[in-house]
């Protein structure tokens, strides 16, 4: 079973992995990062985990108590999504997605869905590796209409990975 994890503040990544889990058209787990611990996450055949970006680019407060080197995801497949603020927080956009990636990848996980920044108005992201987000990038501040169809376009090229 795959796990749809979320760290969520004001409502906008845990609507987004709703949204996510739906579109998926698998049998999936949606939890908020607060109920759960590392080791739970090992019950999961893959996973897709999500946190919005606060203040300079830190991860959401429930992600940022995760105990990360606690977490083993080896060989296991990994999609990551992310909400930020592009006006706002134009130089720190969804850098909440690579303290994600970092200790994911350092922890075994194969990492998938990457996304190119084209579309996306913004100056700097810590988010993007070779030219392309890490993740799903979304911004319900400034782009909320293409939330949903970025979704589906992310969960139509991960798909093939979850199954």
């Amino acid at each position: 079973m795959v796990g749809i994890i979320f760290g969520s503040s004001m409502g906008n990544t845990e609507d987004a992995a709703k949204l996510i889990s739906e579109k998926l058209g698998i049998e999936n787990e949606l939890k908020n990062v607060a109920d759960i611990a590392p080791a739970d996450l090992n019950k999961y055949t893959a996973l897709i985990i999500g946190s919005s970006t606060w203040n300079d680019g830190e991860l959401q407060d429930d992600w940022a108590g995760f105990d990360f080197s606690a977490l083993d995801v080896s060989g296991k497949t990994v999609a990551i999504f992310g909400m930020g603020d592009s006006s706002s927080y134009s130089d720190a956009y969804c850098n909440a997605m690579r303290e994600l990636y970092d200790n994911f990848k350092k922890a075994g996980a194969n990492i998938v869905g990457a996304v190119p920044t084209d579309g996306y108005e913004f100056d700097e992201s810590k988010a993007v590796v070779d030219g392309k987000f890490v993740g799903l990038a979304l911004d319900n501040d400034n782009q909320s209409d293409l939330t949903e169809s970025r979704i589906e376009a992310w969960v139509a090229q991960i798909a093939p990975s979850f199954k």
